[in-house]
């Protein structure tokens, strides 16, 4: 199904303009059973082994169903499993739901959970979060409706993650263009694909849990904060989340048209050090330059103070093991320059601090789409010029930049993660050793230690005790350098008045089944 022609004339005048006219759109007055969205990125895959970015992972969580759904404190909650037993540490028994249906008409069968599974913890897919479930021994088919997990070790955060959706095994394998033609079992149905600029979702009217009262979900992608922004002012689309320009969120905030929900995120904005890199690779130059990083500034000015000035890599949103006094380094230009002297790194009369004939030059990336993220590179750029460090920065689309990361293209990201659940999605892919989100290629013995210790204790005291002893030697060695702790703005149209985003952004209100 092509999108109508006021549609494909709003995506067009997003790109060409980055506004969206209202004159363009006035024909547009949705009926009450569809809403428009405008996301800020495309999906690069709706597979959801493959999900990459938050688009996939808000679009994934209404095509499919995961054995369980957490709920918005975490808790799993059944989903495709009704129930499940832990006979001992080291098994899981899950029993699934009796006449659930793929999108295709397909019947649900442990044999799906065992393909999904056993294919995200092969290194041949190249999943992103395949670490999350590589402590998974084996995955079996009891029966039909019973699927059992051996563990390699115990390990506390899996259910956390068994929201994964599951896939049908004759549909999914050998598809390569399964991500561009999704089948899942969730509330709602792939309907239509405009790469780069629309993505549309049908209800599933046999869905185990009911049909949904919404019948249609439109996204139009639109990467400018301030086009989203006038389009929902315009009544064009129903919903947009940040990240969004401060001024726009200040306006829009007094628009008596519109609700606006501020939810604690479990997300962060944060600059990777590439600790591979010849520069980099010495933790005291990447402490002495994490005091150039004025986040008070940055989050302040450039973010408008609408996210919360981050300590170290433990968040607020976990009570159970925050600890305001595990910190990292803060701003101080005067302290920076002095152990960049220390470490022979010397003011030549050119501006530029060289150490044995090499100057000290360093790139920043990010991605062109965020223009907050774009200004933070600017200003470190200038902070870093400032004490004789040459700073080139680069700004690039998204996918090229997340492409960048994985290579190891920029010596400094500034980036974000979403979706963390739990301490051990922070931390553990992102800086264990040889973890696949570790593209900054950091390892740390003591931080190995510490993380495998939580993962694979189940005392909440025991777990926090380790992730505050590996969050301090990251505090110290400096990977990372959290600049916020994210908080999660919505504004929705008059129309979804009483919906609920949750911590993650996730669309699963919009899920909500038609009243009998």
């Amino acid at each position: 199904m092509k999108p109508s022609l006021p549609l494909r004339s709003l995506l067009l005048g997003a790109i060409a303009s980055l506004a969206l006219s209202t004159s363009a759109m006035a024909e547009l007055v949705a009926p009450p059973e569809t809403v428009r969205i405008a996301l800020d990125v495309d999906s690069l895959s709706l597979d959801a082994r493959l999900a990459a970015e938050t688009t996939s992972y808000r679009l994934n969580d209404l095509i499919y169903d995961g054995l369980v759904r957490l709920d918005e404190n975490f808790r799993p909650q059944p989903a495709l499993a009704t129930s499940w037993d832990q006979p001992d540490p080291l098994t899981l028994v899950f029993h699934l739901r009796e006449g659930v249906t793929f999108h295709d008409g397909t019947p649900l069968t442990a044999d799906d959970v065992v393909f999904t599974y056993t294919t995200m913890v092969d290194p041949a897919l190249n999943a992103r979060s395949r670490s999350l479930y590589e402590p998974i021994e084996s995955v079996r088919a009891v029966d039909e409706k019973t699927v059992e997990f051996k563990l390699k070790e115990p390990y506390a955060p899996l259910l956390s993650y068994l929201d994964l959706g599951i896939l049908p095994r004759g549909a999914a394998q050998g598809n390569a263009e399964f991500g561009s033609t999704p089948v899942g079992t969730g509330p709602f149905k792939l309907d239509n694909w405009l790469r780069g600029s629309q993505i549309d979702l049908v209800a599933n009217p046999d869905y185990w849990n009911g049909e949904p009262a919404v019948k249609r979900i439109e996204t139009v992608i639109v990467g400018n904060g301030t086009a989203r922004a006038q389009a929902i002012a315009a009544g064009d689309v129903d919903l947009i989340y940040s990240p969004l320009p401060p001024a726009e969120v200040q306006n829009l905030s007094q628009n008596g048209d519109l609700d606006h929900s501020v939810t604690p995120a479990v997300s962060f904005i944060y600059v990777n050090f590439n600790t591979q890199d010849a520069l980099l690779s010495d933790p005291a130059l990447r402490s002495a330059i994490a005091k150039l990083i004025d986040q008070k500034t940055i989050v302040e000015q450039i973010y408008g103070g609408l996210d919360e000035v981050a300590s170290s890599i433990l968040m607020p949103a976990f009570p159970w093991v925050y600890d305001a006094e595990v910190k990292q380094p803060i701003f101080d230009p005067a302290a920076a320059a002095a152990e960049l002297d220390a470490l022979g790194w010397t003011l030549g009369a050119d501006g530029v601090r060289a150490k044995d004939g090499t100057p000290l030059a360093l790139t920043i990336g990010t991605n062109s789409e965020d223009a907050e993220r774009v200004q933070a590179i600017e200003y470190l750029q200038n902070l870093f010029i400032s004490v004789g460090i040459k700073t080139e920065v680069l700004a690039v689309d998204y996918p090229t930049f997340m492409q960048g990361n994985q290579g190891k293209t920029y010596q400094i990201s500034f980036l974000s993660w979403g979706n963390l659940v739990d301490p051990d999605r922070a931390m553990y892919g992102q800086l264990h050793t040889g973890g696949n989100f570790n593209w900054g290629g950091y390892s740390n013995a003591e931080v190995d230690a510490a993380l495998e210790e939580g993962r694979t204790k189940s005392a909440v005291e025991t777990r926090a005790a380790a992730y505050r002893a590996a969050a301090s030697q990251i505090a110290e060695d400096v990977p990372y350098y959290i600049v916020a702790h994210q908080r999660l703005h919505a504004f929705t149209s008059k129309k979804l008045e009483g919906f609920q985003p949750d911590a993650r952004g996730f669309l699963t209100d919009l899920a909500s089944p038609a009243a009998q």
